[in-house]
């Protein structure tokens, strides 16, 4: 157990760092970024499949659940948050993304857990939850009409449902087969999400003219590697061993953690204290994660 925790944490601490990367690279937009991340995941994860294909290679059905899986928890998810903020801004669909932690909480609880010992968990990280609504602005519509507000939220509800989906029967699917290691499960999807992460450019991406002329393409394309590597294929390991070795309920509370270090990563880069409301927030979902270690035991 102690081993999944750490796992689940340490995924958490890599996928933080992708909210900071694009800051470093302002002159990319988001999608030309996040395509080029996955990219990188699928193009390295091929390149260890080739490598290693006797030991790795995957079967046709296999092929298929890693298909689906990696559009549900990468580039679906991704592409219909994209929408989610287009139509409705940064604030509302971020707050819905957040409630996952909850409903992974509620859907993936193992049968012999009673519900009344998650609720200390459930109660401080919808307490920490309404804490960073609170330290929110630009809640509102702004400005946008009432119908592409609405259908922004939409996006944003499927997209949390997807990444909900995704953490449950992944982890259903990796405690099913256990011949299948961590990594390996990993390439499969990394190739899989490589394979949409082309898609995900050719749908919403950038053209290559417009891709060339933009600031810091370098930089951007060197984060885009790093982040393809640590926050992608490294921490779809450490999540894979986390899935593995804890309950999909568990897992869904230690995603807090993600929001945890994001936060900690941008007021670092920016120079900036957090302020009360975000700090309380903070404490709550760390208190709301140990609650949950402790209710799990």
């Amino acid at each position: 157990m102690l081993t999944g925790i750490l796992a689940g944490l340490a995924a958490g601490a890599l996928w933080g760092l992708v909210f900071v990367a694009p800051l470093m690279a302002p002159g990319v937009s988001a999608v030309d970024f996040t395509a080029g991340r996955f990219l990188s995941y699928g193009a390295l994860s091929f390149v260890l499949m080739i490598l290693f294909r006797k030991a790795s290679w995957p079967t046709a059905r296999q092929t298929v659940a890693a298909c689906g899986l990696s559009l549900l928890g990468f580039t679906g998810y991704y592409l219909l948050l994209v929408f989610a903020i287009r139509d409705a801004g940064t604030e509302v669909p971020s707050l819905i993304i957040g409630t996952i932690p909850i409903w992974m909480m509620l859907l993936g609880r193992p049968a012999g857990l009673r519900m009344v010992t998650l609720l200390p968990g459930l109660l401080l990280t919808l307490s920490g939850l309404a804490l960073m609504m609170k330290a929110s602005s630009g809640l509102a519509v702004g400005g946008q009409a009432p119908v592409i507000f609405w259908r922004g939220v939409a996006f944003a509800l499927a997209s949390m449902l997807c990444w909900t989906a995704f953490g449950i029967l992944n982890a259903a699917w990796l405690k099913k087969h256990p011949e299948v290691n961590a990594t390996t499960w990993a390439n499969w999807l990394g190739v899989a999400t490589g394979l949409g992460a082309l898609m995900l450019w050719l749908v919403a991406g950038s053209d290559i003219q417009v891709l060339r002329s933009q600031d810091g393409l370098i930089q951007a394309a060197l984060l885009a590697v790093a982040t393809g590597i640590g926050s992608a294929w490294l921490a779809t390991i450490l999540w894979n061993i986390a899935s593995q070795r804890l309950s999909a309920s568990l897992c869904g509370q230690l995603i807090v953690s993600e929001t945890i270090f994001a936060l900690v990563y941008a007021f670092i880069w920016k120079g900036q204290l957090p302020g009360l409301l975000q700090g309380l927030a903070c404490v709550f979902f760390v208190a709301g994660i140990l609650a949950s270690i402790r209710a799990h035991r």
